[in-house]
């Protein structure tokens, strides 16, 4: 159980992943993005999310150079994690777009590189390209994300390495417990994005209620049962305060029955693409 902000997970190739990191999803190239990931650095985060869809993998890699600075770190102690979008999904196209979001990033590699979306019948080469990579020690994990158990079955037909983590929708109206079940039997490690379903949840009356009872806030107790489920989380903020609310987590257990309430809020519920049936 993560005990502080720079607790990992260890992967099933020995990396080491942090379990709690900052997402930047939506957040535009600009002095705010910047301005974020400097924060969550500063205090103490050390694993960024961003992708090449999220058109900011600019102003991420600026923020992580000047934290690097700011704050006497080490690029090695940093996970940086982007995706490899759909139009890409090809060997040879995703090789290159491993360069581009290297060179956008101004990093020499990244800790772990992910296939966005299983795209039927073009994830398998993205996936060559991926363990290419991987065998060539350009990046330090591969993994997928919004896949179902039936695409990492598809997968696994023709990969000879498994995929590290599955990055998917997950959060309390959400649960996933089928493909945790099943990735948790592969050991492949779950991270959970939209962890607080894009602020939907933030005045749920039963999380409220588990919250005062914890003294925390609901994306505290949210994230706190990410930790508990072993579910690597990347909650998105970009305010200052709000990024050290969400790292401050390891101070409480939520009790077995606040779990099974948590669980038990479960609808399949999605706030983003069904990944069987999507159109991108």
């Amino acid at each position: 159980m993560a005990k502080n902000l720079q607790d990992t997970t260890t992967l099933h190739n020995g990396t080491k992943m942090p379990w709690l990191g900052l997402g930047v999803f939506k957040v535009e190239e600009g002095s705010e993005l910047v301005h974020a990931v400097k924060s969550a650095i500063k205090h103490g985060y050390r694993s960024i999310d961003t992708a090449t869809i999220y058109d900011n993998e600019k102003g991420v890699g600026q923020g992580i150079h000047e934290a690097i600075l700011e704050n006497n770190i080490s690029r090695e102690d940093l996970f940086v994690t982007s995706k490899v979008w759909n139009a890409d999904l090809g060997y040879e196209s995703t090789l290159a777009a491993y360069e581009t979001s290297l060179n956008k990033l101004g990093l020499e590699y990244l800790d772990l590189y992910l296939i966005h979306w299983p795209v039927e019948g073009k994830y398998q080469d993205a996936w060559r390209a991926l363990e290419t990579l991987y065998n060539e020690g350009r990046v330090k994990a591969i993994g997928v994300s919004n896949f179902q158990i039936h695409h990492i079955e598809e997968l696994m037909k023709i990969a000879t390495i498994k995929p590290m983590v599955n990055q998917v929708e997950l959060h309390p109206q959400l649960t996933q417990k089928d493909l945790m079940e099943f990735c948790k039997e592969q050991g492949i490690q779950m991270e959970a994005w939209s962890p607080l379903m894009q602020g939907q949840l933030l005045d749920h009356p039963i999380l409220q209620e588990i919250a005062n009872k914890h003294n925390k806030s609901i994306a505290q107790v949210i994230l706190r049962w990410d930790l508990h489920n072993g579910i690597v989380t990347i909650p998105k903020s970009t305010k200052e305060h709000r990024i050290i609310e969400n790292a401050d987590v390891f101070d409480f257990e939520l009790s077995t029955d606040d779990l099974s309430r948590i669980d038990g809020l479960n609808q399949n519920h999605r706030v983003g693409p069904d990944p069987d049936n999507f159109n991108f």
